[in-house]
């Protein structure tokens, strides 16, 4: 039986940022990267900001306090964007 509980090797080394890419290293060696458009917080933020981020959930998430940005390494290796805000009908 396949669990969806995150494993330890899937916890939280480092991250970096490209001009279009977010990386993050796993303790377990893999390395991931995706799009900064799936996380228009983070593609509209400041160098700075991004760069001001803290591992959080015991090690299997990442958050920005700067922009109120939470990622886990789980819905990362997931492939899941950050979901889609409808805009309100004026």
């Amino acid at each position: 039986m396949n669990s969806l509980e995150p494993k330890s090797g899937e916890r939280i080394k480092d991250v970096r940022f490209t001009s279009d890419v977010i990386v993050v290293d796993l303790f377990d060696g893999r390395t991931i990267s995706v799009p900064l458009s799936w996380f228009p917080r983070l593609l509209h933020a400041s160098k700075a900001q991004r760069a001001n981020w803290r591992i959080s959930g015991a090690g299997y998430g990442i958050h920005w306090p700067d922009l109120d940005e939470d990622l886990s390494s789980q819905g990362l290796l997931l492939g899941a964007p950050a979901p889609r805000v409808k805009e309100k009908a004026a």
